[in-house]
This record gives structure tokens, C-alpha cells and sequence, in this order.
């Protein structure tokens, strides 16, 4: 986009510096050589009034009071009924000749050499052709701050979008002062809330789904249990193969619920929570900064999770949000290995969750701090997409802990491993 913006911007430079510099210059040598003839037109109406001035008085014709006004270098030919009469010598071929009459049916020739008007014609030239090189350099060093100036929204524009699709639903408050490119922030800015509320809305949906059914099925797995014990041999028989499918129906419950999980989770990738985590925290440590507040990360070398770096991001971009707007004191990020899973805690020094809200923090709509209660329910959603789980670990103070797959040694690929993933 900047490439096609700077290759505009200089066509329409270059098209100005070619409309102007052509007529400027051919003007320009015009009016040089008009002020050369100008020049020796007027010499030669000067001495031909001196001549005329002479024949008028009865006087012969004397050229030296009028050699005065013959330039260097130049060359006088008068001509009368007395003869020739010339002064100077002659400049060559290509020369600046003005003939003006005089009385008695003379004539007044003054010449000169041309080359100091094409001397001047050409520096003419020569300063025109600078001005546009000027002209066009000075278009261009502005083309190329005006398409970097114009590109750089658009890049943050589209990566925005990039980072929308690949699951980071956070708001993005940045606004470039050009009104159509805010009016797609503003519209992304939506769309990533209704984005939100559609994957918490899923994941609600389907563990309601999941509770429901699976309270039925053990019900009705109890029932049938009761009647396979019954003293008729046929119901008895009859209980067990429904039993038998129950339990069937279980396993393909158990297998969508599980294949649904993988499929929410396909973008999920083996990540060096050293690099992912300070990448994170390089966000969030100027706003933090700005109370007063420091931010430490604090994660063993060659730590891997398995997760999808941009709902990794936004979950703990979440939890820091969180931290920021409703903590006190330094914030940790922390990782550690914990028997199949690796646990990234996030914890604050301030007064923690209130008792009466420490087991409702994840339910949407329930916010402590008149927020909209949107946030965590989104980042256990997206934790839970990837197949980990967010919880809170500490009430007071606020602890809150991320726990994320290891991945399987045949998904590291590209990154320093050993053969147990443990850290180094």
C-alpha cells in the first residue's frame, strides 16, 4: 500500500515539475534572447540617431563619437551614398545582427557574437532544470513521509483485523485522526465484541449442553442398573442391552465433546512461554508504569505450552487488564511446570476478590469494580478453546492461574527440547 501511495504521489510531482519546468525554461531562454536583441537594438537606434544627426548638419559621416556605443566585440557597418564605412571586426557566422535605416537611404548594421547569449541561455537552463530536480526531490522526501504517514494506520488497521480473525478480541482504543480508517476501527472495535459474546455464548451453550445430558444419562444409566437386578429374566435382559447402549451413547458423547474441543483448538501450536509471556508483558509494562506499578515475568527457560498465541494473548492481556483497573502493587507473570500441564499465574498485591463474589468471578456480567463483567468469562472461554483452564487460585490476594497442555514431543518442531519437555 505505501509502494502504490509513494509511486502516486511522485507521478503526480513529476507530471507538475514536467508541466511547469518546459514552459519556464522555454520561457526563460525567450526572454534571454529578447533582452540580448532588446539591447543591441536600442545600441544601434542610439548610433544611427548620432549618424542621422551628422548628415542632417552637413557633416561627413564620422564613426568614432558613435564607437562608444558599439559593444565589445562587436561589429558596425554603416552604409550611405558616401561608400561603407565599418568599425570592429567581424563576430562570425553565428551572430546577433540588427539593421535600422538612416537618412539619405543609409542603413545602420550593428552585430555581435552570439555565444554570450546561449552562455546565458544555457544557465538559464541550467537553473530551471535545479529548480525542478529541487522541486521533485522536495516532492519526494514529502511523498514518502505523507505514504508512511498514510500507510502506517492502514498496516495497524489490517493487522488489527489479523489479529480479530486469529482470536484476539480485544478492544483496540488506537484512533489515526482519518475518519474513514477510525470508522473501520470502530467497526472492528464491534465486531470484536460480538465476536466475544459469540464465543462465550458457544461455550456456555455447549457446557450447559454437556451438564444436561450427562445428568440424564447417569440418571437414566442408575435406572436401568435398578432394573437389571429385577427377578424377571426378560426385563432383566432387556435393562442390561439399554444399559449397554447408555453407556454406548456416553462414549459418542464424550468423543463429540472432546473432537469439538480439538476443532476449537486447531490453531493451538507448542509456544516458549519465556518469549510469548515478556512479548505480553512488553504491552502492558508502560500502562502499568503510568500508576506508578511495576511489572515482573518471571518464567524458566525453554518452559513450552501448547496454545494459540493470540488467545493466549488476549486471555492474559485480559487478566493484566484486570490486574491494572482493580489491583494494587507489582504484578507478577509467572510459569511453572505442574505434573501434565504447565500453570501461568498472574497475581497483584491488592486487596483480592470479595468473598462473595471469589465463586461467581468467571460468570458474565459480574464485575467487582463497575466493569462490564465481560472479560474474564471471555478469557476462560478462549482458555478453554485451547483445551486448558483458567481458575482463580487466590482470593487475597488476587492470583489467578492459567493451566495449559505440555505439548506431545512429536508437535515440537523448530523449538530447543528435551525428551521429557521439561524446563531446563
Amino acid at each position: 500500500m505505501r509502494s502504490r501511495i509513494l509511486r502516486a504521489i511522485l507521478l503526480a510531482v513529476a507530471v507538475t515539475g514536467i508541466a511547469l519546468g518546459i514552459p519556464l525554461g522555454y520561457t526563460a531562454l525567450r526572454l534571454v534572447d529578447d533582452g540580448a536583441r532588446g539591447d543591441l537594438a536600442s545600441r544601434a537606434r542610439q548610433i544611427a540617431a548620432l549618424i542621422d544627426d551628422q548628415i542632417a548638419d552637413g557633416r561627413p559621416i564620422d564613426l568614432e563619437p558613435v564607437q562608444v556605443g558599439v559593444p565589445e566585440g562587436g561589429h558596425l557597418v554603416v552604409t550611405s551614398a558616401d561608400g561603407v564605412r565599418e568599425f570592429g571586426t567581424t563576430p562570425g557566422p553565428d551572430a546577433l545582427s540588427v539593421e535600422l535605416p538612416i537618412a539619405q537611404q543609409g542603413t545602420v548594421r550593428l552585430e555581435v557574437s552570439s555565444a554570450p547569449m546561449h552562455t546565458a541561455q544555457y544557465q538559464v537552463a541550467a537553473l530551471v532544470v535545479l529548480l525542478v530536480v529541487l522541486s521533485v526531490g522536495t516532492g519526494t522526501v514529502v511523498a514518502t513521509v505523507t505514504a508512511r504517514k498514510l500507510a502506517r494506520p492502514l498496516r495497524h488497521v489490517a493487522a488489527r483485523a489479523a489479529r480479530l480473525g486469529a482470536g484476539d478480541f480485544r478492544r483496540d482504543d488506537r484512533r489515526h485522526d482519518v475518519p474513514e480508517l477510525d470508522l473501520v476501527a470502530d467497526a472492528l472495535d464491534k465486531s470484536a465484541g460480538a465476536l466475544a459474546q459469540l464465543v462465550q455464548r458457544e461455550r456456555e451453550l455447549v457446557g450447559d449442553v454437556s451438564h444436561q445430558l450427562r445428568s440424564r444419562l447417569t440418571a437414566l444409566q442408575l435406572r436401568l442398573e435398578a432394573l437389571s437386578l429385577h427377578p424377571e429374566p426378560d426385563a432383566a435382559a432387556e435393562a442390561r442391552a439399554a444399559l449397554e447402549q447408555a453407556e454406548r451413547l456416553g462414549e459418542v458423547l464424550n468423543e463429540m465433546l472432546a473432537a469439538a474441543r480439538a476443532a476449537r483448538a486447531v490453531g493451538a501450536e507448542p509456544l516458549d512461554l519465556g518469549a510469548e509471556l515478556s512479548a505480553i508483558a512488553e504491552e502492558w509494562r508502560e500502562p502499568l508504569r503510568g500508576v506508578g506499578r511495576a511489572l515482573r515475568v518471571r518464567v524458566p527457560e525453554g518452559l513450552l505450552a501448547r496454545a494459540t498465541p493470540a488467545r493466549l494473548r488476549e486471555a492474559i492481556g485480559v487478566l493484566l487488564d484486570n490486574a491494572l483497573r482493580h489491583g494494587e502493587g507489582p504484578v507478577t507473570v509467572s510459569a511453572r511446570r505442574d505434573d501434565a500441564t504447565v500453570v501461568v499465574e498472574v497475581a497483584d498485591g491488592g486487596a483480592g476478590v470479595p468473598d462473595e463474589l471469589a465463586h461467581h468471578i468467571f460468570e458474565r456480567g459480574v464485575s467487582g469494580g463497575g466493569s462490564t463483567g465481560v472479560g474474564l468469562a471471555l478469557a476462560r472461554a478462549l482458555v478453554d478453546a485451547d483445551g486448558g483452564r483458567l481458575e482463580l487460585s487466590t482470593a487475597r490476594p488476587a492470583t489467578f492461574a492459567v493451566f495449559l497442555p505440555v505439548p506431545k514431543a512429536e508437535d515440537v518442531v523448530g523449538v530447543s527440547w528435551r525428551t521429557d519437555l521439561t524446563p531446563r
